[in-house]
């Protein structure tokens, strides 16, 4: 685009190198080397993207070439720049998605869980999709999107600040991809944290998401496992990225979900339930489905916070990242 933009204002490449070291950034580059715009398009953003921008992507260099010159000889100064972002991939806000989601949430009044539920998983940036965003409406349709992830926090302070350990639940913390299991009217759904949909990725966990109930989501970990055991992770990224799975890769790294709450049962949300009432259905729904490839997480029981921390000096060992700490009486958040 800088090559073009360039060529269009009839400059040499020696000036091209020049601008862009100047200004360090190939999209405004590009808009600032082009002469003024001889007409105007006027159409908001919404559909600046769904008639121009994404369908883009599948046109050869020369078809791409002319749309993109014909745009931007349709507008000018600021527009120009946002325009070359788009098509690059490269816009950027520096505002965080929470920041985002508080936003839209008091912009709306709905509850920040709505927005971020809403924002999961695959959209398009039209017109309806906003609507429904900031739709009152709260029973949304797609069955397939998952709850967003609450993220731990480092604990800084000794641990006996907690209070009472009979007050918390205690679960080691492995080394996996976090991943939500969905099964919701007849099908299954595997989420990573990322927003990334990947259930044909780890068909080893189909037969079990096909044995939870309807109106079930599962919170646990991806793990390679053999025997009982958890590989190391360098073995579970011999599959992260790949739609197909050989068989020999399936033998040599089987994947398990090792489950830790219970977000939906029976089509609800639970997640305002507290941990100790989430953590006993969780474990009678993983009894009842019995499958290989679906565990629960192992509660530590120890007696006081100072036996506790000795406890974590085996985590490397073990081939865990140290404890979960989790109040038995909270949410989940």
């Amino acid at each position: 685009m800088r090559q073009w933009a360039a060529e269009i204002a009839a400059i040499p490449n020696w000036l091209l190198v020049e601008s862009h070291s100047a200004v360090g950034d190939s999209a405004e580059t590009a808009a600032l080397l082009l002469p003024p715009a001889d007409q105007t398009i006027h159409q908001p953003l919404h559909l600046w993207m769904k008639t121009h921008i994404l369908p883009i992507a599948g046109l050869d260099e020369d078809a791409q070439r002319a749309q993109v010159t014909a745009w931007w000889r349709s507008v000018d100064g600021t527009e120009r720049f946002l325009l070359n972002k788009l098509l690059t991939g490269a816009f950027r806000v520096g505002v965080s998605q929470r920041l985002l989601t508080r936003a839209l949430a008091k912009f709306s009044g709905l509850d920040e869980a709505t927005i971020a539920h809403r924002l999961m998983g695959t959209w398009d940036p039209t017109a309806d999709f906003y609507a429904s965003l900031l739709a009152t409406e709260t029973e949304d349709a797609d069955i397939s999107r998952p709850y967003p992830f609450y993220l731990a926090y480092a604990l800084e302070d000794a641990p006996e600040t907690l209070g009472d350990l009979a007050e918390w639940q205690v679960e080691w913390k492995w080394d996996g991809i976090r991943a939500q299991l969905i099964r919701r009217q007849g099908e299954s759904f595997l989420w990573t944290r990322g927003e990334e949909l990947v259930t044909e990725r780890y068909p080893d966990l189909l037969t079990a998401a096909a044995a939870l109930p309807d109106g079930t989501v599962l919170d646990g970990e991806l793990l390679p496992w053999r025997d009982g055991n958890v590989l190391p992770f360098g073995q579970l990224q011999r599959r992260i990225g790949r739609k197909k799975v050989g068989k020999k890769l399936l033998k040599e790294v089987p994947v398990i979900l090792l489950a830790y709450d219970l977000l939906e049962l029976d089509g609800e949300d639970v997640r305002q339930q507290p941990q100790s009432w989430r953590r006993e259905r969780l474990a009678q729904l993983v009894t009842t489905v019995n499958q290989p490839s679906l565990l629960l997480s192992d509660v530590v029981q120890t007696a006081s916070w100072t036996t506790l921390t000795i406890l974590r000096e085996e985590s490397r060992q073990r081939k865990v990242e140290g404890f979960m700490l989790k109040r038995k009486s909270a949410p989940y958040r």
